[in-house]
């Protein structure tokens, strides 16, 4: 090993592209020991790629911020627009739901995070939305989907305007916001409510209600789905997966909290069980479950290219069979 080369890095590495040296190092750190402090964990994750989007260039996105589309407060979403966007656009729209354990997050996490997601898509040619939704414990089950499909009845109404079709919207939810995706696409209490999506990409969602001693989240499952571990099962996207009529995208990090893999796993199973084809599958290597979505927007663009490719395929699809 050459005089100050790093072993966790070695030279000529091109995993983690965009980070500084440092900056692979922490992140292979973090991933060896993500499980034992995921909170701390995810802190440094969003600091490393704060400082990583802070450095980027200008991009000439127009953001449209806080548009309500219900009465609570926050009952808001931003949308992130190519700069030539125009109302006759027709643009594809992909909508971005954060996560947070059902009883915390925010789609302004931080002043990159979690636009970095919605901008990403306003860069690609695509009305980028990102999703604000009430929190449990004040707003437990289904509040989360039902705050997805009240986006979506706006968007269907609003999203003409500043240059999108409503009638191709691809959503994508990242760990409770995937829960709260999925529910609102196959629970039969919204049967017929999401009316003009063309696809959905879970990544690191919790699909599966659980309260485990290795889950770090478990109060959050308590406080949306209930105490009762059988109702908590019932009300959980695992139960409704053979109901997903959406072509799917199911992506999970290499370091995730605990049992989300397999859940998606579980659940892309399902779904195949059904359509007799297996969706899209992808594991992110090096990613955790916190930077497989804070990266996005980076020179790290392996999952965003294969993110591009399915959301083009099921645009393009939508637009051939109307």
């Amino acid at each position: 090993m050459s005089p100050g080369a790093s072993p966790l890095c070695p030279p000529g590495d091109d995993a983690l592209p965009g980070l500084s040296p440092a900056q692979r190092d922490a992140m292979r750190a973090l991933g060896r020991d993500w499980a034992r402090d995921i909170q701390g964990n995810r802190k440094q994750v969003c600091e490393i790629y704060d400082a990583v989007h802070a450095a980027l260039p200008a991009d000439g996105v127009r953001r449209v911020q806080s548009r309500p589309y219900g009465d609570d407060p926050r009952q808001l979403l931003d949308l992130y627009l190519p700069a030539d966007a125009t109302p006759a656009s027709a643009l594809p729209v992909v909508v971005f739901v954060h996560g947070g354990a059902f009883l915390r997050g925010d789609k302004d996490a931080s002043p990159y995070i979690y636009a970095n997601v919605a901008r990403l898509f306003a860069r690609l040619g695509y009305v980028g939305v990102n999703l604000e939704y009430r929190l449990a414990p004040q707003a437990p089950y289904p509040a989360g989907a039902q705050d997805v499909v009240a986006a979506l009845a706006w968007l269907r109404a609003s999203v003409g305007a500043y240059g999108g079709d409503a009638r191709r919207i691809v959503l994508i939810g990242h760990s409770a916001g995937g829960s709260h995706v999925a529910s609102a696409l196959s629970d039969p209490l919204f049967d017929g409510e999401a009316a003009g999506v063309a696809g959905a990409v879970l990544i690191s969602a919790r699909l599966q209600a659980d309260t485990l001693p290795d889950n770090p989240n478990a109060a959050g499952v308590v406080a949306y789905y209930g105490a009762d571990s059988a109702q908590q099962q019932q009300r959980a996207p695992m139960a409704f997966a053979r109901r997903l009529a959406v072509p799917l995208m199911v992506v999970f990090a290499e370091h995730e909290n605990p049992c989300l893999d397999l859940y998606a796993l579980q659940y892309a199973a399902r779904v195949a069980e059904v359509r007799r084809r297996a969706p899209r599958v992808v594991q992110v290597p090096h990613h955790n479950h916190t930077s497989v979505v804070t990266h996005l927007g980076s020179a790290d663009t392996a999952l965003a290219d294969g993110l591009s490719d399915f959301i083009e395929s099921v645009v393009m699809h939508r637009a051939t069979s109307k």
